[in-house]
């Protein structure tokens, strides 16, 4: 039985967002040590960051050339930058920590502290924002990789769905200190996978029928965007905890997806090209 593409692009963002709802179960209902909770944000830093640079700007690049791919990057990162600080403003600057920063900054929007808050505000609003600012380009990403040849890239579900794991267990784990019940937090994560599969199926049913410029724009937005969370929101909360270690397990979250995507070009039982290459050498009687 053959699947529109437009349904597998919805299942697939649907299957990735779903680790956001498990990391939050996890977070929230188990006692993770907060120096797990950072190294696996670490790795899942260095994961997004192989794949925005091996998967997305790649294939943007090769859409759209350099103009596209660079100012559709930059774009989409300061977009993500000018959103978060609009957030923050509003209470949602530590939604991804898992210590007791969201406890604190959720006491300060009560009390008025916060820019944009008066007293006896809530955050809530300005988390579940964030929370989609921060899910909608990953979820994108894989509608769009369909674009070439009706594929899914499993380079990009698998990396999404790495990556957003730790970012749903680490959220949810400073949710539950900062006085959050078990359903707000769970029907947001449930919510946020939910609106992942409608972002991949938007990204595969409504660019399709834009130019090739156009999409590698979109796709180097979303890249862009991708990357200025990483920093803003995901290193922070690693190095926090990791400190010294971030650094190299961020490294070896790149060269799990960095071997994944190698994979992914690979026919099934061949080996990967420079390997084949390097042979190939190898075998030449020196002169």
């Amino acid at each position: 039985m053959t699947f529109p593409l437009w349904l597998m692009a919805g299942f697939w963002g649907l299957v990735s967002g779903s680790a956001l709802l498990l990391g939050a179960a996890i977070g929230y209902f188990a006692h993770v040590p907060q120096r797990i909770i950072a190294a696996v944000m670490a790795f899942g830093s260095g994961v997004l960051i192989s794949t925005l640079s091996l998967e997305l700007m790649e294939e943007a690049y090769a859409r759209g050339g350099f103009d596209a791919a660079g100012l559709g990057f930059v774009g989409g990162a300061a977009a993500y930058t000018f959103a978060n600080w609009l957030l923050a403003r509003y209470g949602a600057k530590h939604r991804k920590r898992s210590g007791h920063q969201q406890a604190a900054e959720r006491q300060e929007v009560k009390q008025g502290a916060t820019e944009g808050n008066d007293a006896g505000d809530d955050n809530g609003m300005a988390l579940a924002v964030g929370a989609l600012l921060d899910g909608i380009p990953e979820s994108i990403v894989i509608g769009l990789s369909m674009l070439a040849g009706g594929v899914v890239s499993t380079v990009a579900v698998v990396a999404i769905f790495l990556s957003n794991l730790p970012e749903g267990l680490s959220s949810a784990a400073g949710m539950k200190k900062a006085g959050r019940s078990a359903s707000y937090v769970l029907l947001l994560w449930a919510g946020i996978a939910a609106v992942s599969g409608m972002a991949a199926w938007a990204g595969y049913a409504v660019f399709s029928h834009f130019s090739s410029n156009v999409v590698a724009a979109t796709t180097a937005v979303a890249a862009g965007a991708v990357l200025a969370m990483i920093a803003d929101t995901m290193i922070p909360e690693a190095f926090e905890v990791a400190h010294n270690f971030t650094g190299l397990i961020t490294v070896l979250g790149f060269l799990a997806a960095f071997y994944l995507s190698k994979l992914d070009d690979q026919p099934e039982g061949k080996a990967p090209t420079v390997t084949k290459q390097h042979a190939q050498t190898a075998s030449q009687p020196a002169r």
